[in-house]
């Protein structure tokens, strides 16, 4: 199958050529058939696999039809096209793939996130657009200081869906949702939905969707190698420091799961001289957005990450993650596993295991 037997518009295609990008992935082809037939839908695939144009495509389809047909936007304010992010990185990235789309299309795209200015957030609303990302406590603001309105929103994404239901987020998701027409249709997709969660997000839509869940959900790709290292008597140093001797300057993302974890691992590598920087929550955003960007350009070899930088950032450059704390839930191992060997490309994941880790690992082998 390719991209053009989706019977997505020409001008899509050809820039998904133009981008070397022909045929779709597993979760690409089951979803945009549907998407594109206006069906609302749950969607459940492996990161790495391309989730964020099984919605973009769909999404940017739809909207420029509208406009061909003679109905383009004509009011402030009123976005078409809505997808709600649970993290600002994450709405940049979603933001930029839509805008590497639209050169043909010239549909507009803005983003409103959290950690940006009010006012810079009410001038990115001000104008006419079609589409709209957004992180739910910026977009909430916006709401109600009435600089934005949902009633002509024709699909609405919760991106992360996990994440954006949670009970921190499930109020205002619901509040989004509302506030949007009742014929919405409403997508979500997600690497991970637990079974306890399906309940909550059966309660948003006004009718059962459609359920996708890849063969890969839940699983770790085949291109991914998977390295175990054990921990004795607590030198959890040591074996990190026997890592790096074998190779240094591999790009490298490691976790640690709390932010006195990350400021030990920081002042260890510090002393072996090893170049890295820091991304985790509790820090100053522009620090923070400051040093993903020094990793994504190869200026430094490591990035030290909490869970924040285990979701939904695509980073291309990523051979090697190494789980220096492993974390207690499966879903998060599996977050953190997928930000190395992404869309077809190879990587490794290295554990540092110690007695408290082997109900994890269990999990783990189960996956198979």
């Amino acid at each position: 199958m390719s991209f053009a037997d989706l019977k997505l518009l020409d001008s899509l295609v050809g820039t998904l050529t133009e981008q070397k990008l022909t045929e779709p992935t597993e979760i690409q082809a089951r979803t945009i058939p549907d998407l594109l037939e206006g069906r609302s839908l749950v969607g459940v695939s492996e990161t790495g696999s391309g989730k964020t144009l099984a919605f973009a495509l769909p999404m940017l389809h739809q909207l420029k039809s509208l406009e061909l047909n003679g109905s383009p936007v004509e009011q402030t304010g009123r976005p078409r096209g809505l997808v709600v992010v649970p993290a600002r990185e994450l709405g940049e990235q979603v933001g930029r793939v839509f805008k590497g789309l639209t050169h043909t299309t010239r549909l507009r795209v803005r983003t409103v996130l959290g950690g940006t200015k009010k006012q810079i957030a009410r001038q990115n609303v001000g104008g006419r657009f079609e589409i709209l990302v957004a992180t739910p406590g910026r977009l909430m603001q916006l709401l109600a200081a009435k600089a934005l309105r949902l009633d002509d929103v024709r699909m609405l994404v919760f991106d992360e869906a996990d994440q954006v239901l949670d009970p921190g987020f499930r109020k205002t998701a619901t509040l989004i949702a509302a506030a949007c027409p009742k014929n919405v249709q409403l997508v979500m997709f997600s690497a991970t939905l637990p079974p306890a969660l399906q309940p909550t997000v059966d309660s948003v839509f006004a009718s059962p969707p459609i359920h996708v869940r890849t063969d890969g959900s839940r699983r770790l790709v085949p291109t991914l190698r998977t390295r175990n290292m054990q921990v004795t008597d607590g030198r959890r140093f040591d074996v990190l420091r026997d890592l790096f001797d074998q190779d240094a300057t591999t790009p490298t993302l490691l976790f640690a799961n709390t932010r006195e974890q990350c400021g030990r691992v920081s002042k260890w590598l510090e002393t072996l001289d090893i170049q890295h920087v820091v991304y985790r929550g509790e820090m100053d955003r522009v620090e923070r957005r400051a040093n993903l960007a020094r990793f994504r350009n190869g200026e430094v070899p490591a990035l030290l990450a909490t869970d924040l930088g285990g979701r939904g950032l695509d980073i291309e450059r990523v051979d090697r993650v190494v789980n220096v704390h492993l974390p207690q839930d499966l879903d998060n191992y599996l977050h953190r596993a997928g930000r190395t060997a992404r869309a077809g490309r190879s990587g490794l994941l290295v554990n540092l295991i110690t007695e408290r880790d082997e109900l994890l690992m269990r999990k783990v082998e189960k996956l198979g």
